[in-house]
Parts: structure tokens; C-alpha cells; sequence
């Protein structure tokens, strides 16, 4: 008799812009492939170094309302009033019925579309040590001019006020060290006081 697989659950991390969470996300990718990523889909234009398929499924605004209408989406929105976002459904779901260990990296719209579709989801909220570090990763990053840096920022008082909302709250004062808590949340990971020490500063 075949065994039979137990779904699993999914972990949701959210978080104000700029706190690191597609930094984290990396961290997870490198360290732990035994957890998968789902790639979201925007139809922002790709940064320098995103690869399509990888970093996010980069589509025509068409294309992404064309999905939409099909509901093909677990959540999608509109961020900063400007670029869509959507998590396609049926690769989530597939990854969570095979038992496989799953995180789901978005904005805090999408988060709370996700409990309203799946209460039974872990909500973990990634927040910054400080407000100024969270506004000097911003202006670091360079990927923004000064109007959308403003916009953001704005956009970032609100999502922090949110934290309340989620399970768990883990702080960015590390990526290696943040990525761990993460993992150990999820427990496909070392528990605290088993993870290894890391030396080197990869914070973003």
C-alpha cells in the first residue's frame, strides 16, 4: 500500500518594504532547497540581476489580468498604487499536497488575502531593528528615485502598524540569523542554540 502524504502547511512572510525580505528569501534558497519558494508574478520590470522564472514571473499587464479573471491567483494586489503582484495558485497548492514544505514571500495585502483564504497558513511579520535602518536600506538600495522612495516610505508607517496581525514576528538585524528563525518556525530547520554561527554581514 503506497504511504500516503500529509499536506503541508503554508508559512507566509510579509513585511514593510525594504526590510529584506527578498533578501531573506535568497538566504532560504541557498541554504535550505529542501523548502520551496513560491515565485510570485509581477508586472513590474525586472531589476538588474533578476532572472524571470526565478525571482518573479515578469508579465505584460494583460497577462496578468487575463489570470485574474481566471482566478488563477491565491492573492494579488496593487503595490504603491502602481505594479501588480499575484502568487498563482496551482503551484502552491501542488507543493502543499505533495508535503512539501512551503513559504510564500509577498506584501502585506496579499498576507491578509492568504488568511482569508487559508486561516490554517503560519503569518510570520519581518520587521527592521529600527525606523532609520529601515529608511537607510531604502535609500542604499538605489533602485528607486526620490518620489517612489517618499511613496514607499509612507506606505511603510502603515505596514509596520500590521505586525500585530501575524503569528510571529522575527527581526532583520541579520540575515543569516533571521533566515534560521524563520526555518526553525517552520521546523525544517536547526531549533535556537543549534544553529550554526555565521561571521559574515550579508545584511540588506
Amino acid at each position: 500500500m503506497a504511504e500516503q502524504t500529509t499536506p503541508a502547511r503554508l508559512t507566509v512572510l510579509a513585511g514593510p518594504t525594504a526590510v529584506g525580505k527578498g533578501t531573506v528569501s535568497a538566504d532560504l534558497r541557498a541554504r535550505y532547497p529542501n523548502i520551496w519558494l513560491s515565485v510570485s508574478a509581477t508586472t513590474r520590470p525586472a531589476r538588474p540581476g533578476e532572472v524571470d522564472g526565478v525571482h518573479y514571473l515578469f508579465l505584460k499587464p494583460e497577462e496578468f489580468a487575463a489570470m485574474v479573471a481566471g482566478g488563477e491567483f491565491l492573492e494579488w494586489a496593487v503595490v504603491h498604487g502602481r505594479n501588480s503582484y499575484g502568487t498563482p495558485r496551482q503551484p502552491v497548492a501542488e507543493r502543499l499536497a505533495a508535503g512539501q514544505p512551503a513559504l510564500l514571500e509577498i506584501d502585506l495585502q496579499g498576507a491578509r488575502q492568504v488568511r482569508q483564504t487559508m486561516p490554517e497558513a503560519r503569518f510570520v511579520f519581518l520587521a527592521p531593528p529600527s525606523w532609520e535602518e529601515l529608511v537607510r536600506r531604502l535609500e542604499g538600495r538605489g533602485t528607486e528615485d526620490a518620489e517612489e522612495r517618499e511613496r514607499r516610505l509612507v506606505t511603510a508607517q502603515v505596514e509596520l502598524a500590521a505586525a500585530a496581525e501575524f503569528d510571529h514576528t522575527i527581526i532583520n538585524d541579520d540575515v543569516h540569523r533571521a533566515t534560521d528563525e524563520l526555518v526553525a518556525l517552520m521546523g525544517c530547520g536547526p531549533q535556537p542554540g543549534e544553529r550554526l554561527t555565521h561571521t559574515d554581514d550579508t545584511n540588506r
